[in-house]
């Protein structure tokens, strides 16, 4: 099997060398990651300055872009071929949550879903390389018994359309012994960040600081935040599609009335009743 192997923390961060040593033993691993930290880039492209990939001692080739950059560029022509699968990670810290939105882990993952290669994105749930040898090892586990599904995929892919999926994991950050298997679960919420921190440079100037994300909102039993506090790596399946199909009855509505020019202002919306009940 062969992987696609990037991050958002650069091709020198700890995670992405545990990650690569832990699959290179199941899989040909080939690295295309960030030269510097990119996180909470999501799934931004660089379109307005060109980009360079140079090739490190080690053979991580890095580029001075985006995540979303780096797989796009391998899977658009670096390679020269369509990986089986594309990991991202391990990353520094946790990608819980509405984290997700605006995660660089997440999005170098997601690029390769877009472009129709199963994807997953790996994280540790604290910043600090606690117990990353763990990490790797559940990381592994994982691919591993994914890869019979890997291979379906890429036989359907041959011969016709096949979906591929998209798969969000964080790990616990405690020694592998501790970890208490794996769990599916949907994304929490967080509160709003914290508030934005403002400092005066030498030039008298005003900086800002975006603040720190905010604790959990929604964690209860069933969320991400949930399954990795009980010690569990948690799997969240993601898609793409952003809609909010319960009110695609309401705004049809509303855009009907605006085609109309009739002057009616649009109901304001009760998110305690069913929209079938909002409708005129």
């Amino acid at each position: 099997m062969k992987i696609l192997l990037s991050n958002d923390d650069g091709y020198q961060a700890p995670g992405i060398r545990a990650l690569y040593e832990a699959l290179s033993e199941i899989a040909e691993v080939e690295v295309v990651a960030p030269e510097h930290n990119n996180s909470a880039k999501s799934n931004a492209l660089t379109l307005h300055s060109p980009l360079y990939v140079r090739t490190a001692p080690d053979g991580f080739r890095y580029v001075n872009g985006t995540p979303a950059d780096c797989v796009h560029i391998a899977l658009t022509g670096l390679l020269g071929y369509t990986p089986d699968l594309v990991v991202s990670g391990i990353n520094n810290g946790a990608n819980m949550g509405d984290d997700t939105i605006y995660s660089g882990t997440v999005g170098a993952a997601m690029e390769g879903y877009l472009f129709g290669v199963p994807a997953i994105a790996f994280s540790q749930t604290e910043k600090g390389w606690r117990h990353l040898d763990a990490a790797a090892a559940k990381a592994q586990e994982l691919v591993r018994f994914l890869m019979p599904s890997i291979e379906a995929h890429r036989l359907a892919s041959v011969g016709g359309h096949h979906e591929p999926w998209l798969l969000n994991v964080n790990m616990p950050c405690v020694p592998l012994a501790q970890m208490q298997g794996f769990k599916v679960a949907r994304l929490g919420r967080r509160h709003a960040a914290e508030p934005v921190i403002t400092q005066v440079n030498p030039r008298g100037e005003t900086m800002y600081w975006i603040g720190a994300a905010g604790p959990a909102k929604d964690d209860a039993e069933g969320t991400d935040f949930h399954a990795t506090a009980q010690g569990f790596v948690s799997i969240t399946p993601l898609q793409i599609d952003l809609t909010d199909h319960s009110r695609l009855a309401y705004w049809a509505q509303s855009a009907a009335h605006l085609s109309a020019q009739q002057p009616i202002a649009a109901e304001p919306l009760d998110m305690q009743r069913p929209m079938e009940h909002q409708s005129r």
